[in-house]
């Protein structure tokens, strides 16, 4: 009986230790559940204070701001933490919409920092405070210019559509503001927005073309179209096409003694060369360039180089006909005379 009791005792002892060993597995797997969910309550909480430090920084910051998120799930706002916020969309203001600065020198002593920051709302914030600067203190920022351009430029390249739009409005405020002062800093700009407005995303092609169009505005021809003369030869067809566009547009506000110093010769033989581009742009520029050119050349005798009336009798030079013959490649020369003599007997008729 004894060590029957015995037995009986140790299988009830044993029967009780795997009780309390399951009763300790169900409590560590709580205190794991606890544990997990504890760590997901900590995340969430970070991300409301990545909220409210955005929103602390914007209404803190010494110089407002043109980008206005709201929530509308077409681009995403990004923390310095990297902790993404939620969802925003950019406000672009045109530049007669734009307030003036509020506090100059503040804006000045950050302005560099903040085009080159890694936070993309305070980017595009930075360069819609070039955008003020340029429109309404441009002699505050002259100094700076030239380092401000390069952070332009840079922005130009962003992936990020927000920036890259912002960047290319602050070009056309820079072009309007500093016009012939920024021709030694062009090349970064002109590039990226020849590049920007041949893209398929419609927004940002629209702004680009909208800025190419300032810059051949507000630019002067003179120093403009030696800038444009190289990306007519490059080997993307549509950087040509834009290229041509801007060079098409630029040509007529050279004026009279403008062209006489350029060369009217140079003129046709470039016009010449689009004639058998690729892309129809490019074709259609440099047509509406020749017939520029031939309208010009016929009204005003003295664009006739001198050179070029001593060798020819004077009745054979003063002829369109005769000058393009004289001047282009005997291809080049029918193609030009082609087209401006269709043109002509299209309006004769």
């Amino acid at each position: 009986m004894e060590g029957e009791d015995t037995t009986g005792f140790l299988l009830k002892l044993r029967g009780m230790s795997e009780k309390a060993l399951r009763d300790l597995n169900t409590i560590l797997g709580s205190e794991r559940k606890n544990e997990g969910s504890s760590k997901a309550c900590l995340t969430k909480p970070s991300v409301d204070n990545a909220v409210e430090n955005i929103e602390e920084w914007q209404k803190k910051k010494n110089c407002s701001s043109v980008v206005s998120p709201t929530v509308n799930g077409n681009q995403t706002l990004t923390a310095n933490s990297g902790v993404e916020i939620g969802n925003a969309e950019v406000e672009y203001t045109e530049s007669e919409n734009l307030s003036d600065l509020e506090d100059i020198d503040t804006c000045l002593k950050t302005l560099l920092a903040g085009l080159d920051s890694k936070d993309w709302v305070l980017v595009c914030d930075s360069l819609n405070n070039v955008r003020r600067l340029s429109i309404f203190h441009k002699e505050a920022m002259l100094d700076m210019l030239g380092d401000v351009i390069t952070f332009i430029a840079k922005s130009l390249k962003s992936p990020r559509s927000a920036v890259c739009k912002t960047a290319i409005m602050t070009s056309a405020d820079i072009f309007s503001a500093y016009n012939d002062l920024i021709i030694d800093s062009l090349d970064p700009l002109l590039v990226q927005l020849l590049l920007k407005s041949s893209q398929d995303k419609r927004f940002v092609c629209e702004a680009a073309e909208r800025a190419l169009i300032s810059m051949t505005t507000w630019i002067s021809p003179i120093s403009l179209l030696p800038k444009l003369q190289p990306y007519l030869k490059n080997r993307n067809p549509r950087i040509r096409a834009k290229a041509s566009m801007c060079f098409s547009r630029s040509v007529p506000r050279l004026g009279i003694e403008g062209i006489k110093t350029y060369g009217i010769d140079k003129l046709i033989q470039v016009a010449a060369s689009q004639l058998s581009d690729q892309l129809p742009e490019s074709r259609e520029a440099a047509r509406a360039l020749l017939l520029e050119l031939q309208n010009v050349y016929e009204k005003f005798d003295d664009l006739m180089p001198a050179a070029t009336v001593s060798e020819h009798p004077e009745s054979e030079i003063r002829s369109w006909e005769s000058f393009c013959q004289s001047k282009l490649s005997p291809l080049s020369a029918q193609a030009v005379l082609r087209v401006t003599n269709i043109t002509r007997e299209g309006l004769v008729s």
